[in-house]
C-alpha cells in the first residue's frame, strides 16, 4: 500500500511517520505556503497541489494521488477528513480510504442524522430540534425554547459554527451568525437548536472497528478545558468518574459503533452533567488531535492500527475491559498571544528548544527557521505527558511546557502553565466553561526601589569589565568575557 497524507503540520508527519515505520511508500501532498515544510521532507515523495487552499480541493489531491501512484490516501483530521463526497470519491477511483465507510462518515458529519441515528439505539441525546433551524424562525418556536440555547452547526465540527442565544429576542441574530460561520466553514448553512447544559465536562471515548461487526473501546479522553468550544487540555483516563458511570459511558459508545458496523478509528462524544448524567453529542469519523494521551495509557499506536485495518487486518484481541496504565495529559501549542487577546501570531521561528526526557513526547512540524503564517490553523505543536498518576502527570507537564522555548512568534504556553497550576484544574473540578471565567495570575509588580537598586548594581559592574584590560591580559577567559557580554547584552 502506497500512501498519499492529505494533510499538513504535525498530524502529517504523525502519519508518514507511521507509514515508515510500517514499510509502507508515502506521498505529501503540499502547497507554496508549504513548499519547505518538514511533512514535505518526511515523505518519500511529495506533489505540489496548488498555491495556499487546495488541501481542501478534492480533484487535485486525487489527481496527485493518481500522478504518484498512490492507492490509498490518509486525510488525517480537518481538511477533508470528515468530508463524505472525498471518502466516496476516493473509493469510486479504486483507492483505499484510511477511515469509515463513506456513508457513515455522511451520518456522522450530518449532526442531526447523528442524533437519530444515537437515540435508536438508545443512548441518551440532549434535547432540542431534529430538523434544521427554518430561515424564518417561527415565533411559536421562539417563545417555547428553554434559554439560553445554543445554535450548532448541522455539519462539521471543530467548534465551529456554535453560537449562544440568551433570549428569544437575541436568537434571530445568534442564528445568523451561526449559519455564516457554518457557510464559510463547512459550505452548509444547516444549524440547529441543543439545550445547554450547565456546568458540564466533555467526555469522549475512543473506538475502534474492522468494517467487520467487530467494534472495540479503547477508553476515554477528559476535553473539557476548552477556549471558545476548542480544546486546549485533553487528559486520559477522565478523572473522577466512578467504575459504574465509566461502564456505562464506555458501553454506550460500544452501542452506536456496534449499530453502524464502524470501520476505523472514531471518537464517540458526550456531555457529563453535575447529576453525572451524560448525552451524546456526536461522533467523530477521523483521528482525533488528542490521540496520543490514549496511546500513552494503552500503549497502542493508532495510527497504525488505522492503517493496518484499512490493509484488511482483522480487529486485534483486546481485553474485554482494558485497563488506562497511568494518566497522560495533552496541551495544545498554538500561535496565539495570550497576553494580547489570544491574537494570531506569525512571524519565523527563530530559536527553537522543544522538552524532553522520561514520559514526554511533543508532536510538532516546527523547525528553526520555518515561517508561521495566518493561512492554517494556529496549531503549532502538541506536549504530550505520562505519569504514573494524575498528580505526577501534571507536574511533568508543568515542567515540560517550562522547558518549551520558541523565539519569534507569541504562543499559548504561558497560558497552559497557569491553567493547570489553577487550584480547580489541579482538584478536576473543570467544565466546558471553566475558562470563560478563569483569569491568569498577575506578577507581583517588583518594588521600584528594588529594581532601581538592581539595574544599578548591574550598570556599574558592566561598567567596571568594560574598562578592564583587555581579553589576552585579563585573568578571565575568553568565554567568561564573552558569556558576560551575551548575559548582558540580553537582559539590558
Amino acid at each position: 500500500m502506497k500512501v498519499l497524507v492529505a494533510n499538513r503540520g504535525e498530524i502529517a508527519v504523525r502519519i508518514l511517520r507511521a507509514c515508515r515505520e510500517m514499510g509502507l511508500s508515502s506521498v505529501a501532498v503540499f502547497t507554496d505556503v508549504d513548499e519547505t515544510a518538514l511533512h514535505v521532507r518526511s515523505a518519500d515523495e511529495a506533489v505540489r497541489i496548488g498555491e495556499r487552499l487546495e488541501y481542501l480541493d478534492i480533484e487535485r489531491v486525487l489527481e496527485a494521488a493518481r500522478s504518484s501512484g498512490a492507492t490509498a490516501i490518509h486525510p488525517g483530521y480537518g481538511f477533508l477528513s470528515e468530508n463524505a463526497d472525498f471518502a466516496r470519491a476516493v473509493e469510486a477511483r479504486g483507492l483505499t480510504f484510511i477511515g469509515p465507510r463513506p456513508e457513515t462518515v455522511a451520518t456522522m458529519g450530518d449532526k442531526l442524522a447523528a442524533r437519530k441515528a444515537a437515540r435508536k439505539v438508545g443512548l441518551p441525546v440532549i434535547a432540542g430540534t431534529d430538523e434544521p433551524v427554518p430561515q424564518e424562525i417561527p415565533v411559536e418556536l421562539a417563545k417555547k425554547i428553554q434559554y439560553p440555547v445554543l445554535v450548532k452547526a448541522a455539519a462539521g465540527g471543530g467548534g465551529r459554527g456554535i453560537r449562544l442565544a440568551h433570549s428569544a429576542e437575541e436568537l434571530p441574530a445568534v442564528v445568523d451568525a451561526a449559519r455564516r460561520e457554518a457557510k464559510s466553514a463547512f459550505n452548509d448553512d444547516s444549524v440547529f437548536l441543543e439545550s445547554l447544559v450547565q456546568q458540564a465536562r466533555h467526555i469522549e471515548v475512543q473506538v475502534a472497528g474492522d468494517g467487520n461487526g467487530n467494534v472495540v473501546c479503547l477508553g476515554e479522553r477528559e476535553c473539557s478545558i476548552q477556549r471558545r468550544r476548542q480544546k486546549l487540555i485533553e487528559e486520559a483516563p477522565a478523572s473522577g468518574l466512578s467504575d459504574a458511570l465509566r461502564s456505562q459511558i464506555h458501553e454506550a459508545a460500544y452501542r452506536l459503533a456496534k449499530a453502524l458496523n464502524y470501520r476505523s478509528l472514531g471518537t464517540v462524544e458526550f456531555l457529563l452533567a453535575k447529576n453525572d448524567r451524560f448525552y451524546f453529542i456526536e461522533v467523530n469519523p477521523r483521528i482525533q488531535v488528542e490521540h496520543p494521551v490514549t496511546e500513552a495509557v494503552t500503549g497502542l499506536d493508532l495510527v497504525k492500527l488505522q492503517l493496518s485495518l484499512a490493509m484488511g487486518a482483522p480487529l486485534p484481541a483486546f481485553p474485554e475491559h482494558l485497563r488506562p496504565r497511568g494518566a497522560a495529559i495533552e496541551a495544545r501549542i498554538l500561535a496565539e498571544d495570550s497576553q494580547n487577546g489570544f491574537l494570531p501570531s506569525t512571524g519565523p521561528v527563530l530559536y527553537l528548544k522543544e522538552p524532553g526526557g522520561p514520559g514526554v513526547r511533543v508532536d510538532s512540524a516546527l523547525y528553526p527557521g520555518m515561517q508561521i503564517g495566518a493561512e492554517y490553523d494556529s496549531l503549532l505543536s502538541k506536549v504530550i505527558v505520562w505519569g504514573e498518576n494524575r498528580p505526577a502527570a501534571i507536574r511533568r507537564l508543568h515542567r515540560a511546557l517550562q522547558e518549551y522555548q520558541i523565539g519569534g512568534i507569541s504562543t499559548d504556553i504561558d497560558f497552559l502553565v497557569d491553567i493547570i497550576d489553577s487550584p480547580k484544574f489541579l482538584s478536576g473540578d473543570v467544565s466546558t466553561t471553566y475558562l470563560e471565567s478563569f483569569q491568569s495570575p498577575q506578577p507581583e509588580p517588583e518594588p521600584e526601589l528594588e529594581r532601581k537598586l538592581a539595574w544599578a548594581a548591574a550598570m556599574f559592574v558592566h561598567q567596571q569589565r568594560s574598562q578592564a584590560a583587555p581579553v589576552e591580559e585579563s585573568r578571565e577567559s575568553a568565554w567568561q568575557q564573552t558569556a558576560w557580554r551575551e548575559q548582558m547584552g540580553g537582559s539590558l
